[in-house]
C-alpha cells in the first residue's frame, strides 16, 4: 500500500506548501484536490498553466502523484480532470456519487451518469474511482454493490472511505470485504460519532476518533490490496499552516504503526 495524503488539507495554502508538508510527514505520495472552494491546487479550468509546476513538485519533494480528487460529475469537467490526469501522469481521478440517499430515481440517474464517465475515463486511459457517501444516492454498502454489478468497465473502481461506511451505521472492517474486489482507492480518516458531518478537521486525524483503522488496514493488507490509502481531511482551510502538518503527520504516523502491525511493512 502506498500511503498518501490530501493537498485539501492544506486547501488555505499553495501547492509547494501542501507538497512540502506531506513529504516532511514521511508520505509515500499525494492526492492532487481539484476541489472547488476548497482549495487552489489543481484547478482544472487552468490545468495547463499547473501542470508542470505539478509535475516539478513531485520530483523535487519525492511524492508520487497517486490520484485527484474532482466531486462533480459534469461531463465537460470531468473531460478536464481526464486530460489533465493524462497529461501530468495521475492514474485514479475520484468524484463523488451525487444523488440523494433513499431515492430509486436519483440513485438510478447516478449509476447511469458514472457508467459514462467511465466509458469516458476508459478512452483516456486513467482510472475512475467513486465512494460511497452519506446523503448520496450511494451511500452504503447494498448502494456500492449496485453500483458495482451496473459497471463492468476495468477503468472503473471504488474508492472505499472508511468514515462514510461508519456514518451509515456500518462496521467498515465487516464492509470492505463485500466490495474489496473492485476497490482501486482508499480514502481514509476518522471520525468520532456517527453524526453526517465528519466533525473538526483534527478530529478527522487517524486515531482520534472511534473507527478500527488498524482492523480495516489489515483486511486491505489481507486481500493483497496494494493501491494508495490517501487522508482526506477536510474543513482546514482556516487553519495554520502548522495546524494542518500536525494533523498529516499524526495521521501518517498512526497509518505506519497500522501496516507494521499487520505485516504490511
Amino acid at each position: 500500500m502506498k500511503l498518501g495524503a490530501n493537498s485539501v488539507l492544506f486547501g488555505g495554502f499553495s501547492m509547494r506548501e501542501a507538497f512540502e508538508q506531506i513529504a516532511r510527514a514521511g508520505y509515500d505520495g499525494i492526492e492532487l484536490s481539484a476541489i472547488d472552494g476548497m482549495s487552489e491546487h489543481l484547478v482544472l479550468d487552468r490545468w495547463q498553466d499547473v501542470a508542470g509546476e505539478i509535475k516539478a513538485l513531485s520530483t523535487e519533494f519525492g511524492l508520487e502523484l497517486l490520484a485527484m480528487e474532482q466531486p462533480s460529475q459534469d461531463a465537460a469537467k470531468m473531460e478536464k480532470a481526464f486530460q489533465a490526469a493524462v497529461e501530468i501522469g495521475i492514474p485514479i481521478v475520484n468524484c463523488g456519487p451525487g444523488g440523494k440517499t433513499g431515492d430509486e430515481e436519483s440513485l438510478q440517474k447516478s449509476i447511469d451518469s458514472l457508467g459514462a464517465l467511465a466509458d469516458m475515463a476508459e478512452k483516456y486511459g486513467v482510472t475512475l474511482c467513486v465512494k460511497a457517501h452519506v446523503g448520496a444516492a450511494i451511500w452504503n454498502t447494498p448502494t456500492t454493490l449496485q453500483l458495482m454489478e451496473a459497471i463492468t468497465s476495468p477503468a472503473f473502481g471504488i474508492d472505499m472511505d472508511p468514515s462514510h461506511i461508519y456514518r451509515g451505521q456500518e462496521n467498515p472492517v465487516e464492509a470492505i470485504s463485500a466490495v474489496i474486489s473492485r476497490v482501486k482507492h482508499v480514502h481514509i480518516r476518522d471520525c468520532k460519532g456517527r453524526q453526517q458531518n465528519p466533525g473538526k478537521p483534527e478530529m478527522q486525524a487517524n486515531g482520534r476518533g472511534d473507527i478500527d483503522l488498524l482492523g480495516y488496514i489489515r483486511v486491505l493488507h489481507e486481500s493483497g490490496y496494494t493501491g494508495p490509502v490517501d487522508l482526506e481531511v477536510i474543513g482546514a482551510k482556516e487553519y495554520s499552516l502548522v495546524q494542518c502538518a500536525i494533523i498529516a503527520a499524526e495521521a501518517r504516523g498512526h497509518m505506519q504503526a497500522c501496516l507494521q502491525a499487520c505485516g504490511a511493512r
